[in-house]
C-alpha cells in the first residue's frame, strides 16, 4: 500500500499544497498577524519538510517540536479559532488541488492530530 505522500502525489503536490496554503493564511485578515516578520521562503520549507514526514515522505523535518515552534503564538493570543482558520485553509487548498476527500479527511486528521501541542496544553 502506498503512503498518503505518495497519494498525494509526491513533493511536487506538497510543494504546490504548501505555496497555495499560504498565500490563503496570508491572505486572511485573521490570521496574519502571527507571521508578520516572519521569512515565508523559510517557512514554507519547514511546512513542506514535516507534511512530507507526516504523511509519510522522506524525513528531512528537522523543525522544532509544535509546542516549542508555537509557543510565541500562543503568547500572541493563538488559540483554537485561529487554528480552526488554518485548517480550514488547509482543507480548501487541498480541495482546490483536486485531492480525494479520503486523502483530504486523513491530512485534517493528522493536522488536528497537534492541536493541542501547537496550542502549548
Amino acid at each position: 500500500m502506498s503512503s498518503v505522500y505518495e497519494q498525494l502525489g509526491g513533493e511536487p503536490a506538497i510543494n504546490a499544497a504548501v505555496d497555495i496554503f499560504y498565500r490563503k493564511v496570508l491572505a486572511d485578515k485573521y490570521v496574519i498577524r502571527f507571521f508578520e516578520g516572519v521569512d515565508m521562503e523559510k517557512q514554507a520549507g519547514k511546512q513542506k519538510a514535516f507534511l512530507t514526514m507526516v504523511t509519510g515522505g522522506p524525513n528531512s523535518y528537522t523543525g522544532k517540536d509544535m509546542r516549542e515552534g508555537h509557543r510565541h503564538l500562543v503568547a500572541m493570543g493563538l488559540d483554537d479559532s485561529h487554528f480552526d482558520h488554518i485548517l480550514c485553509h488547509l482543507r480548501s487548498t487541498l480541495a482546490e488541488l483536486g485531492v480525494a476527500q479520503n486523502l483530504i479527511d486523513t491530512v485534517i486528521s493528522v493536522a488536528e492530530s497537534t492541536r493541542d501541542d501547537v496550542l502549548d496544553r
